[in-house]
């Protein structure tokens, strides 16, 4: 049984962590942590997430609950996440992160830790997502050299403070790796007034930020004639919920390295 803590738990996605651990047979929920000061803190964990009590509290301090867990699974910010990747490097304990928005030099920071904790880093922890990844992977290799144009459309709700999206820039990773182009050169993220002709092999993005849509994502590969279009397009938080819970149970049993989904399900 791995035991599984939660930073953020009091959050959109912390509840539904919650109720994936509840649903697991093989996982078990070992804590949660809330902002220091916060008025949550000693809240039955499983009545905040509306499951019921469970009789595991929130805490205010990583600290206090240290002997608790074996995983962290952690969908915060950058910085958070990076203060709670060096306590579990500390600790010896293992991580799933599932926080976007990070700079070069937060990223940087993030790999540093490879050869000192086990953690799993993954902008998307849907099944789904990262089967898509393949199938991109697949396109790219067959279309993108073919005078077919790139173009990443992703959408999502109102509150997401970053974009493109985490997700977004790994598809356009994956099609740019697989193409022997840099992404950095080649992905245009903004188009505005006289930007000219498209290139051949830039790669386009576009956001969308609106209501409550929980994550679409569109990969076009458009040519004379025809246009191929991959989506995902999730419904619910719980798809990656579940996903990130597989990928603590996976990396509970890991040495330390920094692995992602396409580890976790054996598609590499």
């Amino acid at each position: 049984m791995t035991r599984i803590a939660i930073v953020g738990v009091a959050g959109r996605m912390g509840r539904t962590l919650v109720n994936a651990i509840e649903q697991d047979a093989k996982a078990t929920l070992a804590g949660g942590i809330v902002e220091p000061g916060s008025s949550l803190a000693g809240a039955d964990i499983g009545e905040l997430a509306g499951v019921g009590k469970c009789g595991v509290v929130a805490v205010d301090s990583l600290a206090s609950i240290v002997d608790d867990f074996d995983v962290l699974i952690d969908f915060t910010a950058p910085q958070v996440t990076l203060g709670n990747l060096a306590f579990c490097a500390e600790h010896g304990k293992r991580i799933v992160i599932g926080t976007t928005g990070m700079s070069d030099d937060e990223l940087a920071q993030l790999d540093s830790y490879r050869d000192k904790v086990a953690m799993v880093f993954a902008p998307n922890m849907s099944v789904g997502v990262n089967l898509t990844l393949k199938l991109l992977e697949t396109a790219a290799k067959a279309l993108g050299d073919e005078g077919y144009d790139i173009e990443i459309i992703e959408s999502h709700h109102r509150h997401k403070v970053d974009a493109p999206s985490g997700t977004a820039i790994k598809m356009g990773e994956v099609i740019a790796d697989s193409l022997g182009r840099n992404l950095k050169e080649h992905g245009v993220f903004e188009r505005v007034g006289q930007c000219g002709p498209r290139t051949d092999k830039e790669i386009g993005f576009a956001t969308v930020r609106a209501g409550d849509i929980v994550g679409e994502h569109t990969v076009m590969f458009a040519t004379e004639g025809e246009r191929i279009e991959i989506t995902h397009k999730a419904s619910s938080r719980m798809t990656f919920a579940k996903g990130a819970v597989r990928a603590a149970r996976w990396v509970a049993g890991k040495e330390v390295g920094r692995y992602d989904m396409q580890d976790v399900l054996g598609l590499d």
